[in-house]
């Protein structure tokens, strides 16, 4: 994993389990990697990702049965995408409004912008399904 320096290192990781959640490579009642698996994988401090497990579990998205490890919960899906959307209009919307602000750039821009990035995304998908 690569880390960025505008953000704690835990959200970080934080997010990245979001993503697999909201990806389903993670469903409800799946078991997770344990923190010293993680630590290992993303090479980090077992304290960081304790500390990502907590703020999970504190939102509600993951569960801990004790001695046998963290799972995702059953409502994981639904409050990973609720935090994520949250997170995605107090933080990224306001620095991408500003952004089109400077540029000078129309939300009919963006929404060109954005149907081209559907597009593209369609092609990149059946082209992975056709040589899968």
């Amino acid at each position: 994993m690569e880390f960025r320096d505008d953000q704690a290192i835990y959200l970080q990781i934080a997010d990245h389990f979001c993503e697999n959640i909201l990806l389903q490579k993670w469903n409800p009642g799946d078991r997770i990697p344990s923190v010293r698996e993680m630590a290992v994988n993303i090479e980090v401090n077992p304290n960081t990702v304790m500390r990502t497990f907590n703020y999970l579990q504190e939102k509600g998205i993951i569960y801990n049965k004790r001695g046998i490890g963290y799972f995702v919960a059953d409502d994981g899906r639904i409050k990973t995408n609720a935090l994520r959307k949250e997170d995605f209009i107090t933080q990224e919307l306001p620095r991408f409004f500003k952004a089109m602000s400077l540029l000078n750039l129309t939300m009919d821009d963006m929404n060109k912008y954005y149907r081209q990035y559907l597009k593209n995304e369609k092609t990149s998908s059946d082209t992975a399904s056709t040589t899968s």
